[in-house]
């Protein structure tokens, strides 16, 4: 992607980063990925960017701590992870539901799981945009991106 509204590189502080299994890994690079390849990313009263962004837990908020490509510091985005706790937590519970089903269950009871999964994580996509909306403007592609980042600093094996 071209222009500066986005994210040139992003990386979660290891201190935050939860161990993961070999599914939620993937997951996150995947997003990490993903998110580079294409996404908007705009910091509300700042002209700048493209950004770099450190994601990390702190004191249980998330923590977006933005910098210019040169390392300049642009804002440090604290979000109290209130509003995404209960959609983290069912997100977690239906990825397990639909890991199990992949090993032993029919492709129609797979898909009806994806689909609740895929809810679930657009629920999460949409409150994070609602949650960052008077600090970043981000589209959904790139919430959805970050939806997954953020459960990856949740992310247990």
């Amino acid at each position: 992607m071209t222009g500066n509204s986005r994210i040139a590189s992003i990386e979660i502080d290891d201190k935050s980063l939860a161990p993961a299994g070999p599914d939620a890994e993937h997951e996150r690079k995947v997003a990490i990925f993903d998110l580079l390849e294409a996404n908007h990313f705009t910091v509300v009263g700042h002209e700048g960017g493209p950004y770099n962004v450190v994601l990390s837990l702190v004191d249980n908020r998330l923590v977006f701590d933005i910098a210019e490509q040169d390392g300049a510091p642009v804002r440090r985005l604290m979000l109290s992870l209130t509003a995404l706790r209960r959609v983290i937590k069912d997100y977690f519970m239906i990825c397990d539901s639909y890991y199990d089903a992949i090993r032993s269950s029919t492709p129609s009871q797979i898909e009806a799981i994806d689909m609740g999964r895929r809810g679930l994580h657009n629920e999460g996509s949409q409150v994070l945009t609602e949650r960052l909306a008077d600090k970043a403007a981000v589209d959904f592609d790139t919430a959805r991106r970050l939806f997954t980042l953020v459960c990856a600093l949740h992310a247990r094996s």
